[in-house]
């Protein structure tokens, strides 16, 4: 029999895996930004069950990542075009994802992961897209 602490990390890095997969072959905006929330719903689950430091961190930085992109597409729909939400910042997301799961499946430090995931989701803010337009903020 597996161990519970075995078996949950392996759901957590399958869901992530799976989360990006969805985001990359969604073409609707804000589809790619509901799957996309699926990825603060497993590490939510996941360390309610085992808890981590690591998975806790990741969760509070998925949902403010979440949270940024939800703001900024519900402005996009009320009409407010001055900050737009590429298909680069979803691809990117998406590679956050991966990386923060192999990072996860390798029990190594998921700081890297981290940044990327919050620096793209603060890169479709007003004051992100500002520092994305003067060539500071890379994603």
């Amino acid at each position: 029999m597996i161990k519970a602490e075995t078996y949950i990390k392996k759901e957590l890095v399958d869901e992530l895996r799976y989360v990006s997969r969805l985001m990359k072959s969604e073409t609707n905006l804000e589809k790619k930004i509901y799957y996309f929330s699926a990825a603060y719903g497993i590490t939510s689950r996941t360390f309610r069950y085992v808890f981590s430091r690591d998975v806790l961190l990741a969760d509070l930085v998925l949902n403010i990542c979440y949270q940024k992109l939800s703001e900024r597409f519900n402005l996009i729909r009320s009409g407010d075009t001055t900050v737009t939400i590429d298909d680069d910042v979803c691809d990117k997301l998406s590679e956050g994802l991966d990386l923060l799961a192999d990072l996860f499946e390798k029990e190594e430090p998921i700081q890297e992961a981290l940044e990327i995931l919050l620096t793209i989701s603060f890169s479709v803010s007003g004051p992100g897209n500002y520092l994305k337009e003067k060539g500071l903020l890379k994603l």
